[in-house]
């Protein structure tokens, strides 16, 4: 005989199962289109206190005071930077939710291996 709560959790499965699959080809398309770079509010150096923590500018070549600061070293050659190549401005891992400018500088720039 079979065990009556063994099946209604056999059935709830199938059905979490087929709704998974069902909406998994929905997400693929809907989600990037959420999460565009191009969307996330700038970084701004004046009010955002992680930028003025870092000293971040959006244009690189303003850095040069700045002891830290190497010539050559911008927002889209670190390491944090993970926006696209090309892009003006992309999502950097120090300041989650927000783009920083491909120009920019902070002082907490790594050069990518």
């Amino acid at each position: 005989m079979s065990n009556p709560a063994e099946s209604q959790a056999r059935r709830r499965f199938l059905k979490l199962a087929a709704t998974a699959a069902a909406a998994a080809p929905i997400a693929v398309v809907v989600l990037p289109q959420i999460a565009r770079a191009q969307d996330l509010p700038h970084v701004d150096p004046a009010t955002d206190a992680t930028a003025k923590a870092l000293n971040y500018v959006e244009d690189a070549s303003k850095a040069a005071g700045n002891a830290a600061y190497k010539p050559g070293d911008d927002c889209a050659n670190c390491q944090f930077f993970t926006g696209k190549a090309g892009d003006a401005y992309g999502p950097c891992q120090l300041f989650p939710g927000k783009s920083v400018a491909s120009k920019g500088w902070c002082a907490s720039h790594a050069k990518k291996a």
